[in-house]
C-alpha cells in the first residue's frame, strides 16, 4: 500500500460533503468535505506502488479541464483505471455542487 498526499491551487469553495464508489467492489471510494481555504489536500491509499507520477497527471488533466474546489479529498483505490479515478472524483465534486 502507498500513501500519496497531494495539495493544489484551488479556485472554487463548495459546502458540504460527498461519497462515491465503494473500495470494497475492486475499484475505489472517493470522500470530499468542502472548506472554505483556498487549497484542495489529497490524500490517497492505493494498492498501486509507485504511483504517484499517475496521480498526479490526472489531477493536472482535471486542473485544466476545470476549477477545483477547495477541501479535502480522501481516495482509497483498489487499483482503478485513470477513467473511473476521474469519474468517482467528478461524481463528489459535483455531488457537493447540487447539495
Amino acid at each position: 500500500m502507498e500513501q500519496i498526499t497531494i495539495s493544489l491551487p484551488a479556485s472554487r469553495t463548495l459546502s458540504g460533503k460527498a461519497l462515491a464508489g465503494v473500495v470494497g467492489s475492486g475499484d475505489m471510494e472517493v470522500l470530499f468535505t468542502a472548506d472554505q481555504e483556498q487549497t484542495l489536500t489529497v490524500d490517497i491509499t492505493t494498492s498501486v506502488d509507485n504511483s504517484r507520477g499517475r496521480w498526479e497527471a490526472l489531477f493536472n488533466r482535471l486542473t485544466l479541464a476545470g476549477s477545483l474546489p477547495s477541501g479535502k479529498l480522501v481516495i482509497h483505490d483498489f487499483g482503478a483505471t485513470p477513467g473511473v479515478a476521474r469519474i468517482r472524483i467528478e461524481q463528489v465534486f459535483e455531488g457537493v455542487s447540487h447539495a
